[in-house]
């Protein structure tokens, strides 16, 4: 279901996908999308959180051999950069239709509960409430994408530059305890 969606949002926007072609391109009943998803934004929400959180795993690999704070901050927005790439054509088309908002309503969840865990396991941080500061860089990172997008010259060097250049200059140099998988 999840790779049928990107392929359809792929060609159009996802407000503009009907759940029967997506069943049908699925190669399920419409009933089986329902037992799992209410719209076809889900499973294309689910699809793109996925491939997302590769890129965090990569992250932990990379923070566990001991890259220095500004060279995994640098990583890490490449691979979301990357991950932008791969789905550029959904991204473009969510761009400019007010329906699908969801998609990047979606990013910045996913950036915002990103930073919400990183500012919880991290030290030298400034001492503001997270849940503001979380959703301030969430919407930052999502706004840099939106605008890198809409300029076809743009690269993902460009991106990766302009985003790193307006991090804080504490996240690279916060030290993080390690995550409590419990």
């Amino acid at each position: 279901m999840q790779r049928a969606v990107v392929e359809l949002a792929s060609q159009r926007p996802v407000s503009r996908i009907t759940i029967a072609e997506l069943a049908e391109r699925a190669g399920v009943t419409r009933a089986t999308f329902y037992n799992r998803y209410t719209t076809p934004l889900d499973p294309l929400v689910a699809a793109l959180y996925a491939d997302l959180e590769t890129g965090h795993r990569l992250e932990d690999q990379h923070r566990t051999a001991g890259y220095p704070g500004p060279q995994l901050l640098r990583t890490a927005v490449a691979e979301v950069v990357d991950h932008v790439e791969r789905f550029a054509s959904v991204y473009r088309h969510a761009l400019d239709d007010p329906a699908d908002r969801g998609v990047y309503d979606a990013l910045v969840r996913h950036f915002h509960d990103y930073a919400l865990a990183y500012l919880a396991r991290a030290t030298g941080i400034p001492d503001a409430d997270h849940q503001v500061m979380a959703q301030f860089l969430a919407h930052g990172f999502a706004g840099a994408i939106k605008a890198w997008l809409r300029v076809p010259s743009a690269t993902k060097d460009d991106l990766v530059d302009a985003t790193v250049a307006c991090a804080p200059t504490w996240w690279a140099a916060a030290e993080l305890s390690p995550a409590d998988d419990s």
